[in-house]
């Protein structure tokens, strides 16, 4: 599999997201075909891919962990040999997609094109109930801008633990009201999935425009 691409009504479009999948659901799910179709709203070309043990799952219609990140990374790096060479490129991901992006441009890879930015929507901090186990340690070595898009009650990283962490480098951050690791928010809290996923496109889609 290369990439499949959600085309940008306009075209040349302005830049281009290779957009990553978490690791329970791939990139045919809801989440990730709805974010890339109103990325692709705002002029933005957003390619999606499935990683080489999600493929698997599909083929055997049985759920399979994902790989370790040594090899979702270079299948990761794999994938970025088939972006479009005249556009502006930013990679990222839902979850563990964005954790992998964001591990990518950490890494001194010679092949790798250059990558204007990284966005992770719904960011592993740590794994639920284990906030000990920080997954941040590369973010010092993340040379390009970096913007996380959190749900505020998410239980990978919430918003009252995140805002008093320190970090080697701090991510932008966008907090999506009540959210939790889908960005979903709760009935009572008077606001909408559908919602927090527009907000998350909009902020997304501007920080690409500001670095192209």
């Amino acid at each position: 599999m290369t990439i499949e691409w959600i085309k940008s009504d306009q075209q040349p479009a302005l830049a281009q997201f290779i957009f990553a999948h978490g690791a329970g659901a791939a990139s045919d799910s809801e989440f990730m075909q709805k974010m890339a179709s109103l990325l692709a709203e705002q002029s933005i070309d957003v390619g999606l891919f499935d990683f080489q043990y999600m493929q698997i799952a599909k083929q055997t219609n049985k759920r399979r962990p994902p790989d370790r990140a040594a090899k979702l990374l270079q299948y990761f790096e794999h994938i970025l040999t088939f972006v479009q060479p005249s556009l502006p490129l930013f990679i990222g991901g839902k979850s563990m997609g964005g954790r992998m992006a964001s591990m990518l441009v950490s890494e001194e890879r010679v092949t790798m094109p250059t990558i204007s930015g990284v966005l992770a929507f719904g960011y592993p901090f740590h794994p639920p109930g284990k906030p000990d186990k920080l997954r941040i340690d590369h973010f010092g070595k993340i040379a390009c801008p970096f913007m996380v898009l959190q749900g505020e009650r998410d239980t990978f990283g919430s918003r009252d633990e995140l805002t008093q962490m320190q970090f080697d480098k701090r991510p932008d951050f966008v907090w999506l009201p009540d959210g939790d690791h889908s960005l979903k928010p709760r009935k009572r809290s008077g606001f909408t999935e559908l919602g927090n996923v527009q907000t998350a496109a909009e902020h997304a889609a501007s920080f690409i425009k500001q670095y192209i």
